[in-house]
């Protein structure tokens, strides 16, 4: 079980996959290696998946935007440090357009709701662009995870359960 654990935990950390990967990934794991999916297992895959989705969330505030914004004239890595930039500032003019006064709301919304491109990492690099509160930013953030996390571990343990049902 440590094995699933680790490597969704990992899984979770990487952009555009995070949690929304992650969970789907260790019930996989688990359902492959005949791990017993009780509440105690689920409740520890999700928080292990938690964490690594939110571990790289201060980095990101923090130094993301000032490390794109060297990087986007440097020769090698310009291009891909100018496609971040663009994602982020689209990601953070759509967020404010729609939101208004609400934006840690919709800050909360656009990172929980599980869709591609959305996420803990596209939308605290958007809240940084914006500079937005931390404090707000990360109870935001948090918020989102915990729901795209509910979202997909719902979805995920009904698909592991119903595959289990027709395998016997």
């Amino acid at each position: 079980m440590s094995k699933a654990l680790l490597i969704s935990f990992l899984v979770s950390m990487v952009p555009l996959i995070e949690l929304r990967g992650a969970i789907p990934v260790g019930v996989g794991i688990f359902a492959a290696q005949n791990i017993e999916m009780t509440p105690t297992t689920l409740v520890l895959l999700f928080v292990t998946c938690m964490v690594g989705n939110m571990l790289p969330v201060p980095i990101i505030f923090l130094f993301a935007r000032k490390f794109l914004e060297w990087g986007q004239n440097q020769k090698l890595i310009g291009g891909i440090c100018r496609f971040f930039l663009e994602k982020g500032h689209r990601g953070g003019a759509k967020l404010q357009e729609k939101a208004g006064r609400g934006l840690y709301f919709a800050l909360f919304l656009f990172v929980g709701i599980p869709l591609p491109g959305t996420g803990a990492w596209t939308g605290t690099l958007a809240a940084s662009l914006l500079d937005m509160n931390w404090k707000k930013t990360c109870i935001a953030v948090i918020a989102g995870v915990l729901l795209a996390g509910i979202i997909m571990m719902s979805l995920s343990f009904g698909v592991a359960s119903g595959v289990q049902s027709v395998a016997g």
